[in-house]
């Protein structure tokens, strides 16, 4: 399993709109694309800051991870996630390390990406996620 970089921080919040007014004055000129991926039951939108990203996630699914999240916390960093060039080579050597897994396949997640959460009993109490980019198209 190789770490190639932060690929992003997530970060959950109880308004996606009210957040952009904010973050428009901190990343003027950006165009936030908002997304929804059902299968998390989030809405979702990403500012670049350097070679990673801060996105901001909105709970559509109040029992949802998120949701869930935002009723026990309020708004803040939810997870960190980590890109990494074999997902499933890496799920697999984590849960041979004992490193307990919430996915133990990758899942679509937002932008393409292939995603997988390790749970936070395993990794002192740190929502990890890990995620492959999808392969690049060659012109």
């Amino acid at each position: 399993m190789r770490i190639l970089r932060v690929d992003h921080v997530g970060i959950a919040v109880e308004d996606l709109e009210a957040a952009a007014e904010v973050l428009s004055l901190l990343f003027p000129g950006h165009q936030a694309h908002v997304e929804e991926v059902p299968q998390q039951g989030v809405r979702t939108t990403s500012y670049p800051a350097g070679e990673t990203a801060l996105e901001f996630l909105e709970s559509i699914a109040d029992e949802g991870p998120v949701g869930r999240y935002l009723k026990k916390r309020g708004n803040g960093i939810h997870h960190i996630a980590l890109q990494v060039d074999d997902l499933e080579e890496a799920l697999s050597e984590l849960e041979k390390r004992g490193i307990p897994l919430i996915d133990r396949k990758p899942r679509p997640g937002a932008g393409g990406k292939r995603i997988a959460f390790l749970h936070p009993r395993g990794t002192g109490g740190i929502l990890i996620e890990l995620c492959q980019s999808p392969p690049a198209i060659e012109r």
